[in-house]
């Protein structure tokens, strides 16, 4: 199984075009928190990415880098620029319209495409969230990446039927090439991270497994036979990569699973503890209760509201 991808899709993790910047001279603009993550994408020039605590970061044209959810950050022309706040209203009516918010001064110099991307709140699996610093993927280390960039770039710069729909694939697909990437290049980095965890093949393999048959009863010993691994091994590997047990783990995604049912399916409460890999309904409400505060159904109310 492509546990990414599975991941990606039952967090509703998706993307959308933020805004095409075009800058010139002195320019900087600072970025309060956002919930979502944001990828920059230079097409043209160099930027710098400016983040508390952190010593500025230089990206260049067909870099890319993705800041993760919450974090406030900024985007200049220089390492040390006085940045302002972002203009809300005027990247409104430019994403509106389709033109380029402008910064600083003529001649245009610089070119980044900013995207962003969401993540359903009711699934608490960390894909992106738990990035501690920013993602930095540069041109020579992917010239997939950088296809994919000049494909977005020609797409925005000549609209045409269909646009939208292929701006909309390319954003999605620029996620996972980014990912791909990271992985490849920055082990490093990657370390406490569930993207990290992907290049720990004993965590790999346990993890395809719970995504492919969360209902089944997995417990640690029955993860660690189906791996080909020793229940210590296993356990030992999973609070390295992620901080948990496998046991815990399961329970987690399980229950976000079944949030998202009772959020969006009118399933019954039966038929989804089952679903999910609980022996009874009364099971379920236990855990459900345990990790979300409340019982499913009023859970449900309460979101349908």
């Amino acid at each position: 199984m492509d546990v990414l991808a599975e991941v990606l899709r039952a967090s509703g993790a998706r993307g959308a075009l933020g805004v095409m910047l075009k800058a010139g001279g002195t320019w900087g603009l600072w970025m309060d928190s956002y919930p979502g993550a944001a990828l920059h994408v230079v097409s043209r020039g160099t930027m710098w990415l400016h983040v508390t605590g952190e010593k500025a970061l230089r990206v260049q044209a067909g870099d890319a880098v993705l800041v993760s959810p919450g974090t406030a950050h900024g985007i200049a022309g220089g390492a040390s620029v006085t940045m302002g706040s972002c203009d809300r209203e005027a990247a409104a009516r430019a994403l509106g319209d389709g033109r380029a918010l402008r910064l600083g001064s003529a001649p245009v110099q610089t070119e980044v495409i900013v995207l962003h991307y969401e993540q359903d709140p009711e699934v608490s699996t960390p894909v992106l969230t738990s990035l501690a610093r920013p993602m930095h993927v540069t041109a020579r280390q992917n010239a997939q990446l950088g296809r994919t960039v000049e494909l977005l770039t020609a797409e925005l710069a000549q609209p045409q039927i269909g646009t939208t729909a292929a701006v909309n694939s390319i954003v999605d697909l620029l996620l996972v090439q980014f990912v791909r990437a990271w992985l490849a290049r920055h082990p490093e980095e990657q370390s406490g991270s569930w993207l990290g965890a992907m290049r720990d093949p004993v965590v790999r393999d346990a993890l395809a497994r719970i995504h492919a048959r969360p209902e089944h009863p997995w417990t640690t010993e029955t993860l660690a036979a189906a791996t080909s691994v020793s229940r210590a091994t296993l356990s030992r590997h999973f609070r390295s990569a992620l901080g948990q047990t496998p046991g815990a783990y399961v329970e987690q995604w399980r229950l976000d699973l079944a949030s998202v049912r009772l959020r969006d399916t009118d399933e019954p409460v039966e038929s989804i503890s089952g679903t999910v890999g609980y022996s009874s309904p009364q099971a379920f409400s236990r855990a459900f209760r345990r990790a979300r505060g409340t019982s499913p159904g009023t859970y449900r109310s309460r979101h349908r509201t």
